[in-house]
Formats: structure tokens, C-alpha cells, sequence
């Protein structure tokens, strides 16, 4: 929803189901979730013109702690850059257990717009450590994504873009994005609060398909919310706002507005998920 990372972690976390004792363990183990989101936002931003996504992934895990996955979306406004308008992401990476409750994570995610305009496809390499804290389970990571031109600074603004003559064609450019994730059982309520806060820091134009991962240059974003576990069915709710301002934003439209009423789809907005794991 918030971050496609968080999606990944997901899988990832579930990648390991409780066997019987008399059960000898498997070396590979499959994990995946389908989900449905009233808004698909990544960093804060909407992917999906402030309207529903559906939403499915599926994870391989190997008992040595590699492994690799998949998970996809359908996108609309700002996040399409045309063919099926669909978002598909590969990753792979290893996941060590350091002891104490302690795990590191890293690997590679790859972003991919199936059938969609040139020059959209990238990649990202994360690193991301996990732990309990007293009644809290956090997770930080940090992903840097090397300079491509997926991410480059194409066009100045929104004016130039609808010119159709970029600026700066073929530029590339890099993007770092540092983030924490929280969440704590609420006692004897069946209730998960969550809470998140990332900082994005990129290419302060747009790029050859006229969006940018850091839409503003360097910016910060956050969740604060709650799921409910129905077995294995999670219901989510969640607020998710951005620090990227009016001023910041205003060279950005109207590629950056909701067609629903014109208003940045970086603004505050609250989100309602549903969840399947398997």
C-alpha cells in the first residue's frame, strides 16, 4: 500500500508456516497474499488515481534464507506509463537470522510496466534489519536505486513534458529511499496498530514518462493505522500523508492531480485494505 517493500516483507515474514512436530520440514516453502486496497500508494503517492487496486504476490523461500518472489498491481494516473497499466515487481534476496530476535534482509527489487511506454523499468538493491523491540516489532531498511534512466530528470516540468521534447533526453539519475516500520499487538482486542515514516531523495523533475519516484526531489511520508485478523483475512485501515507542499508540487501538474477532483494525489488520504494470506 504504503511502499511496495512492505509488500515483499510481508510474503517474506509469512514464507515460514508452523509445522507439525512430527513433520519433517520442507527446504522450499511458497507464501503469497491477494488483497484489495482503496488506494494503492507508494511513499505516499497514489499509483492509482486515488481509486481501488487489486493486488497479489507469491514468495519461494529456501530453508538457507534465499529467496525469490513476485507481486503485482493495476496502476491509473500517475503510476501507468500506458500498455496494461499494470504494475509487475521481481525480487531475490537472502534473509540471515543474527540471533536475539534479530534478521537481516537484502536483495534486489525490480519494477516492471508490462507492455508499457520506453524506459520505465528499474532497479532497486535494499537492505532492511528487523527486531522486537519490548511489545514492538520494527523494521528499518534503506533501498538505493544506482542511477538509470528510468529515474533521470527527463523533463523540467509538466509544461515541457506536454511538449513532448524532453530537456535533458536520456539522463540518469539515482534515488535513495531510508524507512522504518512499526507494529504492536494491541492486548486481549485482536488489533494490530502499524505505523510507518519514510524519506525519499531523487531526481526533482520528471522522467521520460513524465512521473518521478521522488516527485518533489527529496520529501518524507507516513502511516499511522490498525488491521484486524479474521484468521487468515486482515482488515486494514490506515492514514497516510506526505510533507510534499502546494509550492513543492505545483511545477508537477496536472500530471501530479487526481482526475477524480484536480487535488495532488500526494495528499493526506485514508486507506482501507483487505488481506488474504496463504
Amino acid at each position: 500500500m504504503f511502499n511496495r517493500l512492505a509488500a515483499a516483507a510481508l510474503l517474506c515474514a509469512a514464507a515460514t508456516p508452523a509445522l507439525a512436530q512430527d513433520e519433517p520440514a520442507k527446504p522450499f516453502t511458497v507464501s503469497g497474499s491477494a488483497g484489495l486496497v482503496s488506494d494503492y500508494r507508494f511513499r505516499g503517492v497514489s499509483q492509482t488515481d486515488e481509486h481501488m487496486a487489486v493486488q497479489a504476490g507469491i514468495t519461494v523461500s529456501h530453508e538457507s534464507g534465499f529467496y525469490v518472489g513476485t507481486w503485482g498491481s493495476n496502476l491509473a494516473g500517475w503510476g501507468t506509463f500506458g500498455g496494461s497499466s499494470m504494475e509487475l515487481d521481481l525480487f531475490g534476496g537472502y534473509k540471515a537470522d543474527l540471533g536475539n530476535g534479530l534478521a537481516l534482509d537484502a536483495g534486489l527489487l525490480w519494477y516492471m510496466y508490462p507492455g508499457g511506454a520506453s524506459e520505465t523499468d528499474f532497479a532497486e538493491p535494499y537492505v532492511k534489519l528487523s527486531g522486537v523491540l519490548g511489545p514492538v516489532n520494527a523494521l528499518v531498511g534503506v533501498a538505493y536505486a544506482p542511477k538509470q534512466q528510468a529515474l533521470g530528470k527527463w523533463y523540467w516540468n509538466a509544461a515541457t513534458y506536454a511538449t513532448g521534447v524532453p530537456n535533458n533526453p536520456g539522463k540518469k539519475n539515482d534515488n535513495l529511499y531510508v524507512w522504518g516500520d512499526y507494529n504492536m499487538p494491541v492486548a486481549e482486542t485482536g488489533l494490530t496498530a502499524k505505523a510507518h515514516v519514510g524519506y525519499s531523495k531523487g531526481n526533482s523533475g520528471l522522467g521520460p514518462n513524465g512521473t518521478s519516484v521522488a516527485p518533489t526531489g527529496q520529501y518524507v511520508d507516513w502511516m499511522l493505522g490498525a488491521d484486524y485478523a479474521l484468521g487468515p483475512v486482515v482488515l486494514g485501515v490506515a492514514y497516510v500523508d506526505t510533507s510534499i507542499k502546494r509550492n513543492d508540487r505545483a511545477y508537477l501538474f496536472p500530471n501530479f492531480a487526481s482526475t477524480k477532483d484536480g487535488s495532488a494525489i500526494s495528499s493526506a488520504q485514508v486507506v482501507f485494505s483487505i488481506t488474504a494470506a496463504f
